[in-house]
């Protein structure tokens, strides 16, 4: 089975370059597609380190800004081939391992199938796991204002 999917790749891939011309990808064209199929993922809470998390938040609160489905994924596009590195913060409980392999699975068959460029590898970077009531202690710690010293 594996064969016939090489086969594929080896076939779209050859599509972007013919006799009738040249199909270039664009790196965002390859990261969009990446960061979109990462999201579709159950477990993934969010993508980007800390840095990237914040000024990605600020940007979706700018009226008519829009969001950045490539945040926390960095991509390397050849002529025939793409490498992908994720960086992510997972749900807690999930298996992290899972998680990976699902995400893989998930972004090698969207940018193959989409792009047709054959992707090596698909690194991913989990830096947090996310806990549903770090989000309810940071609200009720922010409206406490008594010193712990005095």
């Amino acid at each position: 089975m594996s064969e016939k999917s090489i086969e594929k790749t080896a076939v779209s891939a050859g599509e972007l370059d013919s006799t009738q011309g040249r199909t270039t990808i664009a790196d965002t064209v390859v990261s969009k597609i990446a960061g979109l199929a990462t999201k579709e993922v159950s477990g993934v809470y969010a993508l980007g380190g800390g840095t990237a998390r914040a000024v990605g938040a600020i940007r979706e609160r700018i009226p008519g800004s829009s969001t950045n489905h490539s945040q926390g994924i960095s991509v390397e596009v050849g002529e025939k081939e793409a490498a992908i590195d994720i960086q992510l913060v997972a749900e807690y409980g999930v298996a992290i391992a899972d998680l990976a392999a699902g995400i893989r699975s998930n972004v090698i068959a969207a940018v193959e199938r989409m792009v047709g460029l054959h992707v090596v590898e698909v690194n991913i970077e989990v830096q947090d796991v996310h806990i549903e009531s770090d989000d309810d202690g940071a609200e009720a710690g922010a409206t406490v204002s008594e010193p712990r010293v005095q």
